[in-house]
């Protein structure tokens, strides 16, 4: 263990049996050394955007236990909508200084892979400076398995239509004994990899996810991070890491509390000092609430997503996040917090810091 605090001081990069020891450390001596990191490549700011989540649809062919967004017996509100209904929500959006729109499906088998990509185009049509961040890779993996298409031919379809970015949902934990128990059919932790590494040699940016607190245990989150860390030593493409913490509400699996705060802070911590080549550690505030998020700040992160407007997957487990956040309210916090507030777009340029 001193070898491993040597290495915190020095700021030497954490190997992956080190790694595992990270969790043993106090919730104090992580955030000591996760702030540091943080300061150093951030300073004060705290990050967000203006964005809005649209789920087109929540019919889905995969069963994925932990999830309660998806139409199922303890969903019964099925709903797809149209193009036609997906531009009114960007029309208006937009009208509200809206910068990036986030669009994320389930795998609905009774739709066109038309349905599902040439939205994009009618959207960058209207909106070309609209951010479009869309098709997490489990809907590629859908779309291959779907329609025959390979990942190269979705991309590309993807890229002609508009898309900017990608997020990083799907990923959910890589261990695949994990992933068999939680979400089995859903795209494999290898090809949720391939996936993003393809985007990225095609110079495109994308986030990345971990959901914890649910059935995984600790290693589980490392050997996720690890190998996050592996491919973005490859391609530099990922932009932003984002832990996910699970929402227990509506779903199949048999968990009776939600992980406490300190767990949450000491997982973003962990992040934060094993992640040493990605920029960016989101507080994902539809997961954690904002409070604690602002917390989160002094734990290694630098980011608590957007102002959202609205969110249909978190808060169909139990969060509170069903109507996004005002961006008076981002500001007001940060500045309580004796942090600076700063506006960025989706690839992290800054547009406007609030002193």
């Amino acid at each position: 263990m001193r070898d491993l605090i040597q290495k915190l001081e020095t700021e030497e990069r954490i190997s992956e049996e080190e790694a595992y020891k990270l969790y043993d450390l106090d919730l104090f001596t992580l955030a000591k050394y996760a702030h540091k990191k943080r300061t150093k490549l951030h300073g004060k700011k705290v990050y967000f955007n203006i964005n809005r989540h649209i789920n087109p649809t929540n019919i889905c062919a995969d069963t994925c236990k932990f999830c309660a967004f998806s139409a199922h017996r303890k969903n019964p509100n099925p709903y797809l909508m149209s193009h036609e209904e997906i531009m009114q929500i960007v029309d208006e959006t937009v009208g509200r200084g809206t910068k990036e729109v986030h669009i994320v499906s389930a795998h609905n088998k009774d739709t066109s892979w038309q349905w599902y990509l040439e939205i994009f185009k009618m959207i960058k049509a209207k909106y070309p400076n609209l951010h479009i961040k869309a098709m997490t890779a489990a809907e590629i993996d859908f779309l291959h398995r779907r329609f025959g298409m390979s990942y190269e031919e979705v991309m590309e379809k993807m890229l002609e239509y508009g898309v900017d970015s990608m997020p990083g949902g799907g990923a959910e934990i890589f261990d695949e004994e994990i992933r068999a128990k939680i979400c089995k059919g859903k795209v494999s932790s290898e090809n949720w990899l391939k996936i993003h590494k393809l985007w990225h040699s095609k110079g495109k940016q994308s986030n990345a996810t971990m959901l914890f607190g649910h059935i995984e245990e600790r290693k589980h989150r490392i050997d996720h991070l690890l190998r996050l860390r592996k491919l973005q030593d490859e391609t530099g493409g990922f932009n932003a890491l984002i832990p996910l913490v699970w929402q227990k509400d509506n779903s199949f699996l048999d968990i009776k509390e939600q992980l406490d705060s300190e767990e949450i802070l000491k997982t973003i911590a962990i992040a934060r000092l094993v992640l040493d080549n990605v920029k960016n550690i989101k507080a994902y505030w539809a997961t954690m609430g904002l409070n604690l998020a602002m917390v989160a700040q002094e734990f290694g992160a630098n980011d608590l997503d957007g102002t959202i407007e609205k969110e249909s997957i978190q808060s169909a487990g139990g969060a509170k996040s069903a109507r996004g956040t005002k961006l008076e309210t981002f500001i007001e916090l940060i500045k309580t917090s004796n942090l600076i507030p700063v506006e960025r777009d989706s690839l992290y340029n800054e547009i406007r810091i609030y002193e």
